[in-house]
C-alpha cells in the first residue's frame, strides 16, 4: 500500500513578576545530563551535529538509567521571579494583601556532575512582605527560633555527607585502577565507561537535549488513589540471563589484547551475542554496542588490536559510528535522522567521506533510508525562492535514515491505526445517548461513530474519558481504561501489555474488548504504542486522550503529537478548564504566559531562596511542618519535584535530607529502612511509588499501593531509589494533594515551558515553589519550547489516509 515516507530501496515579553507571580518553568529532562564532551581532534565532533542542545537527563526513576547512578541526568528546572531581600521566607502567589504565605521547596537540576550545583549558585531572591503560616516562614537570614538552627545543621550535614561521598567515589574512579596492574590512558577510559554503565550513566548525546530513554512518570500519592485489591506478593522479574562463562572468558581475552578493562567482558558478551569474541577481534569498533562506550574509547581499543592501520577512514569504523549515532539519537526521542545531519555527525568524527560511508551502511542493510514528502509550505520556508526552478519538478522530499527496529515500529503503528479505522463499522452508533455524559457528551458522540478518536485537555478534562467509559459499559461494550501511572478505575499500560492487568487476550493474541481508552497518551513511545494498537481487535474503538503540553515520552517517537499533526482522525478538544488558582496558573504557562494569580487560600506560594543549601532546608521545612500544619495534608501527601538527580538540591540531596527528618535510620537494607518512601523502576520507563516493608535473603520487600513486590538484592541498587523527591518526568501522570517544586539557581539551563507546566500541574490543592532562578523562569515559559524530534509517523498516517481515499469504494 502506498504511503508517505515508506521505505525506499533497502509570545510578547512578560512583565517582571514579583513573588506574587507564581509560575516557574523547568524543562524536565530526566535523561542524563550528559553534556556533549569536547572530543580530541579527528575523533569526536567539536559540537553537536543535528539540533544541538544540552543533553537531558534520562531519569533512572522512570527512565533507562538506574536509580543508583551517581551523577548525570539533569531535568530542566524552573523558578519564579526574584524575591525581595529580607522579609518572610514564604510568599503567597496572590495580589498584595493576600493571606499568609507558605514555605515551599523544590528539587535542583541534576547536571553531569552532581557537585556541579554548589551551594550559593542560586541568585539571592527578594521576598515581598507577607506572613508565613504557623511559623513556617523562617527568615532566609535565620529567624526560625532556637530549635531551628540545629535542624538546619542536620539537613545541611546530610547534604555535605552526600556530596563528600560522591566526591570520594568520583576520585576513586578517576585514579589509576588495579586490575592485574595499574591502568591508565585508553584502558582507564574504557574502565570508566564500564563503571558509567554499572552506575546507570547514559552515553553522551549528540543531537538534542530531548529526554533520554526512558524517562517516565512518577507515582501517585496513596492519598490521591482509591484502594485497589492487593494481588499476591510477586517477585520482580529478574535481569536478563547472563551470557555463558565461556563466552565471557573469550571476550575478556580479546579485551585484554586491546588493553581494555576486563569489566567490559560481560556486557560486551551480552550485547554482541554468541560470536562476540570473534566480532570484536575482526571489528574492534563493535565495542560501541556496549552502552557507555564512546567513539574515542573504541578508537583506542581498535588501534591496540589492529595497529596503525586502524584509522578514521576504516569502513568498519564508519559503519559502527552510523549505528551508534542513531542509537544516541533514539535516546533523545528521534526515530530517524535526516541524512544530511547524520553525514555532518560522521564528518565531525573524522570520517573522510561521510556521504559514501552512509551509502555503504545503507547498501549493507545496517540502516534503512526513507523518502518523506515535505509539505510545499515547509519546503518554501526552508529554501529561498528560485525563479529558475522547474515548475514541473516533483514534490520535494527529505531523506531520512533510521534503524530497522524503530522504522518497523512506526510502520506497524501506522498500519495498526489504519486497520482499526478500516474495520470499524459503527453499528448501533445512533443508539448511544450522550446526554448523561455532561461535558463529555462530545467525546461520547465521536467515539460512538468512529473507530479512533483523539481527545485533548488538561487535568480536569480527564473526567470526559471516564464518562465515556461509563457510557460504553452501560451500552454493553467491553471497556478498558488504561493510564500511564496508577489511577482510580484504570489499569496501567505496562500492566495491560504484560497481562498482569485488564482483559485477557483471545486466540489471536488481542484483547477481549470493544473499547480501549488510553489516558496519558503523550507518554506512549512508538514501540509501546505499536504493541498496544496491535493488541486491539478489528472493529473495536480506540480513544487516545492526553494533554499535549506535558513532557513527552521517554522512549523514541512522539506518537500523540504525530497523530494530532496528521489530522486524519476525529479530534475532540475539551473545553473544561482546570479549576482554581493552580489551574489558572498552569493554563497560562501552557500558552507561554507566567501570569499573576489570586490565591486567597494560599493555593500557590513562592518561597525565595538564595542558594541550594537554603533550598533544601526550606523544602524539608515545608514537607515536614508548614504544609501539614497549614493545610492538614500529611507528609505522605506532599511530593517534592526537582529538575534532576544530582547537584546540591537534586533528588539525591533532597531525599537524604528528607529521610533524615521523616524516617531516620542506618539504611541497613542496601541504604533503605522499613518505612522509606521509594520509587521502584521495574523496567525502563516505569516509575512506581512504593514503601519499604522489610528485607530478607530473597531481596527488598516493597508495598506498591497494596501490591507486594520483592526486588532481588542484586537489583536493589539499580531499581530502587528514595522517592520523597522525584523528577518531573517521574511525576507525569500522577497528582498529589500538595507539591513542592524546587528551582535552585543551577537549574536555569534546564528550564523549559513543558517542564514547568508538568511540574506545577501535579498539585491538586497546594503548590509551593522554592525559587532561586530569578528571571529565568518567565523567560523559559515564554521562549523555551520542547525540543523537536525527528519522526515519520505523521507522514505515514497521512499517506495511508490518502491511499485509502483513492481506493474504489
Amino acid at each position: 500500500m502506498p504511503g508517505a515516507g515508506r521505505r525506499v530501496g533497502a509570545g510578547a515579553p512578560l512583565p517582571r513578576p514579583g513573588l506574587e507571580h507564581a509560575v516557574s518553568t523547568d524543562r524536565d529532562t530526566e535523561a542524563a545530563a550528559a553534556e556533549t564532551p569536547t572530543p580530541p581532534a579527528g575523533q569526536e565532533p567539536p559540537g553537536t551535529p543535528p539540533p544541538a542542545a544540552p543533553a537531558e537527563a534520562a531519569a533512572g526513576e522512570g527512565g533507562g538509567r538506574p536509580p543508583a547512578e551517581e551523577d548525570g541526568a539533569a531535568e530542566d528546572p524552573a523558578g519564579p521571579g526574584p524575591g525581595a531581600a529580607g522579609g518572610s521566607a514564604a510568599e503567597p502567589v496572590a495580589q498584595a494583601g493576600g493571606g499568609a504565605g507558605e514555605d515551599s521547596a523544590g528539587g535542583g537540576r541534576e547536571s553531569g556532575d552532581p557537585q556541579a550545583a554548589a551551594d550559593g549558585d542560586a541568585p539571592e531572591a527578594e521576598a515581598p512582605a507577607a506572613s508565613a503560616p504557623d511559623g513556617a516562614a523562617a527568615g532566609a537570614a535565620g529567624g526560625d527560633g532556637a530549635a531551628q538552627p540545629s535542624e538546619a545543621e542536620a539537613e545541611l550535614a546530610a547534604q555535605r555527607y552526600e556530596r563528600e561521598r560522591i566526591a570520594r567515589r568520583k576520585a576513586e574512579r578517576q585514579a589509576p585502577v588495579e586490575a592485574g596492574g595499574k591502568l591508565s590512558g585508553r584502558a582507564a577510559d574504557l574502565l570508566a565507561a564500564v563503571r558509567a554503565v554499572e552506575s546507570g550513566k547514559p552515553a553522551p548525546a549528540y543531537f538534542d537535549d530531548a529526554p533520554a530513554v526512558p524517562r517516565r512518570t512518577a507515582p501517585q500519592a496513596p492519598a490521591a488513589r482509591a484502594p485497589e485489591p492487593a494481588p499476591r506478593p510477586r517477585p520482580e522479574a529478574a535481569a536478563p540471563a547472563a551470557p555463558p562463562a565461556e563466552r565471557v572468558e573469550a571476550v575478556r581475552a580479546v579485551l585484554a589484547r586491546g588493553g581494555a578493562p576486563a569489566e567490559l567482558a560481560a556486557p560486551a558478551a551480552a550485547a554482541l551475542g554468541e560470536d562476540a569474541a570473534e566480532q570484536l577481534a575482526e571489528d574492534p569498533w563493535r565495542l560501541l554496542a556496549v552502552a557507555g562506550v564512546r567513539p574515542s574509547q573504541a578508537d583506542g581499543f581498535a588501534r591496540a588490536l589492529l595497529g596503525p592501520g586502524a584509522g578514521p577512514a576504516d569502513e568498519r569504523r564508519a559503519a559502527a559510528l552510523v549505528g551508534w549515532l542513531l542509537e544516541q539519537a533514539a535516546l533523545k526521542g528521534h526515530t530517524a535522522l535526516e541524512a544530511a545531519a547524520l553525514e555532518a555527525a560522521l564528518a565531525g568524527y573524522g570520517v573522510p567521506a561521510p556521504a559514501e560511508a552512509l551509502g555503504q551502511a545503507i547498501a549493507e542493510g545496517l540502516v534503512l533510508v526513507f523518502h518523506e514528502p515535505v509539505a510545499e509550505s515547509a519546503a518554501r520556508a526552508a529554501q529561498p525562492a528560485d525563479p529558475e526552478a522547474d515548475a514541473d519538478a516533483g514534490q520535494p522530499v527529505r531523506v531520512l535514515v533510521g534503524l530497522e527496529g524503530h522504522a518497523l515500529a512506526e510502520e506497524s503503528l501506522a498500519d495498526g491505526l489504519a486497520r482499526l479505522t478500516g474495520t470499524f463499522t459503527g453499528e448501533g452508533a445512533a443508539a448511544w445517548d450522550p446526554s448523561a455524559a455532561g461535558a463529555g457528551a462530545e467525546l461520547v458522540r465521536a467515539a460512538a461513530a468512529h473507530g479512533l478518536v483523539v481527545h485533548t485537555g488538561g487535568e480536569a478534562a480527564r473526567a470526559e474519558p471516564l464518562a465515556l467509559a461509563a457510557a460504553a459499559r452501560e451500552h454493553g461494550l467491553r471497556t478498558c481504561l488504561a493510564a500511564h501511572a496508577p489511577a482510580p478505575g484504570a489499569v496501567t499500560v505496562a500492566g495491560l501489555l504484560a497481562g498482569a492487568e485488564g482483559p485477557e487476550r483471545d486466540a489471536d493474541g488481542r484483547f477481549a474488548l470493544d473499547l480501549l481508552v488510553v489516558l496519558d497518551a503523550p507518554q506512549l513511545d512508538v514501540e509501546t504504542a505499536a504493541a498496544l494498537v496491535e493488541s486491539v481487535p478489528d472493529g473495536a474503538r480506540l480513544v487516545l486522550s492526553g494533554d499535549p503540553a506535558v513532557l513527552g515520552s521517554a522512549g523514541p517517537g512522539r506518537v500523540f503529537a504525530d497523530v494530532l499533526a496528521a489530522r486524519v482522525y476525529p479530534q475532540v478538544a475539551s473545553r473544561v478548564p482546570d479549576p482554581g488558582p493552580i489551574g489558572e496558573l498552569v493554563s497560562g504557562i501552557g500558552i507561554g504566559e507566567l501570569n499573576q494569580v489570586d490565591a486567597p487560600g494560599r493555593e500557590v506560594v513562592i518561597v525565595p531562596v538564595r542558594d541550594a543549601g537554603e533550598a533544601v532546608h526550606r523544602t524539608v521545612q515545608l514537607v515536614a511542618e508548614s504544609v501539614p500544619r497549614a493545610f492538614g495534608i500529611g507528609a505522605d501527601g506532599v511530593q517534592v519535584i526537582t529538575p534532576g538527580h544530582g547537584g546540591s538540591a537534586g533528588t539525591r540531596a533532597l531525599n537524604a535530607a528528607l529521610k533524615e527528618r521523616l524516617n531516620p535510620g542506618p539504611g541497613r537494607f542496601g541504604g533503605f529502612d522499613p518505612g522509606d518512601r521509594v520509587v521502584h523502576v521495574p523496567s525502563p520507563g516505569r516509575a512506581v511509588p512504593a514503601r519499604v516493608v522489610s528485607a530478607d535473603a530473597a531481596g527488598l520487600h516493597l508495598d506498591a499501593a497494596g501490591a507486594r513486590v520483592v526486588v532481588p538484592k542484586e537489583l536493589v541498587e539499580s531499581r530502587v531509589r528514595h522517592g520523597w523527591a522525584v523528577t518531573a518526568h517521574q511525576a507525569v501522570g500522577a497528582r498529589w494533594p500538595a507539591v513542592v517544586v524546587v528551582l535552585p539557581g543551577d537549574a536555569v539551563p534546564a528550564l523549559s515551558r513543558d517542564w514547568v507546566y508538568t511540574a506545577f500541574g501535579r498539585a491538586e490543592r497546594h503548590l509551593s515553589v522554592v525559587h532561586g532562578v530569578d528571571q529565568a523562569l518567565p523567560r523559559a515559559v515564554a521562549e523555551v519550547l520542547p525540543k523537536p524530534r525527528t519522526t515519520r509517523l505523521a507522514g505515514l498516517l497521512r499517506g495511508l489516509a490518502a491511499a485509502a481515499q483513492e481506493q474504489p469504494q
